[in-house]
């Protein structure tokens, strides 16, 4: 796959602070990376090293192969964002926003190209008004449009959900998802973490400026289901499943705990059952995104 975010050993210090420690990662062509982590953890400042409104000390940050040091108008044209809060003419309608912006842009897009890009954020029904009478949520979904008149290769969203309904949430998830099947790679920040879950393909931790933990979404839910059995004999239960099947297995005071890559609860039941042994309870659980987060972090929560 295309890379087309790469962040290689990137640090910011500000005086004698070490804000940002050596941060790698990388985002791939029609991927969305989340970057999680509670307030004050390095989210923004990544974010905004990564779009060129703060310098990084050391390290190298390169999108679509171009270095921000070395050629940066080439490198952040590839690139769309919302820091913060998205801004625009409040006496203007979204529409005349959206024009003024496509005058600035890079690649000047057709009448044509910037009706559908509104009717892709789901902005039909009110690109007229002005937006003084606009919610949040459709304030949000037009800085998601300002940040794609130009066509980038990357989108760099920070925090773009706080303050949403439920509604607006899932609009607003639906829009990356399909933004995501079309090519465009996004790069979310969040200290929420249903949000990111929800989202995401990749997920990063951040904490107190470093990069803990980088792991697939899907892998994350397969490594984490897990399966809890009690038998009328679980010591040679956990003997078979270890022996026959090659499962990770735990004993807790309740039964037997079982890590699962795939779903092989017919297997494990067959087993049990040719052995004579009295299967008295089989449950399947799902760790969550925040389970994992707090047995990851040292602190033990946000």
């Amino acid at each position: 796959m295309t890379e087309v975010l790469m962040l290689q050993d990137v640090s910011k210090m500000i005086g004698t602070k070490r804000i940002i420690d050596q941060a790698s990662f990388t985002v791939e062509a029609g991927q969305i990376v989340g970057l999680l982590g509670p307030n004050g953890a390095g989210k923004t400042t990544l974010i905004r090293m990564i779009v060129g409104l703060m310098k990084h000390n050391t390290g190298m940050i390169t999108i679509m192969g171009h270095s921000l040091d070395g050629d940066f108008k080439q490198a952040i044209a590839s690139v769309g964002a919302i820091v913060e809060n998205p801004e625009f003419y409040n006496y203007m309608t979204g529409y005349e926003n959206l024009q003024q912006y496509q005058r600035m842009a890079i690649k000047r897009g057709s009448t044509a190209e910037l009706d559908a890009l509104i009717a892709q954020v789901h902005l039909d029904n009110h690109i007229h008004q002005k937006v003084k009478t606009y919610s949040l949520g459709m304030r949000q979904r037009l800085g998601v449009a300002q940040a794609l008149i130009h066509q980038p290769d990357l989108l760099v969203l920070d925090e773009p959900m706080n303050g949403l309904d439920p509604k607006g949430m899932r609009e607003f998830r639906e829009m990356l998802h399909q933004l995501r099947d079309q090519g465009v790679s996004v790069l979310v920040s969040s200290h929420q973490l249903s949000d990111i879950e929800q989202i995401a393909d990749h997920l990063i931790i951040v904490q107190k400026g470093k990069i803990t933990h980088q792991v697939a979404m899907t892998d994350l839910k397969e490594s984490h289901n897990q399966l809890m059995i009690k038998t009328d004999n679980d010591a040679l239960v956990e003997s078979l499943l270890r022996e026959q099947l090659q499962l990770e297995v735990t004993q807790e005071v309740d039964g037997l705990r079982v890590s699962l890559v795939e779903d092989i609860r017919k297997d494990i039941a067959v087993l049990i059952v040719q052995h004579q042994i009295g299967l008295l309870e089989m449950k399947l659980q799902h760790s969550s995104l925040e389970d994992t987060f707090l047995a990851w972090t040292e602190e033990g929560g946000l």
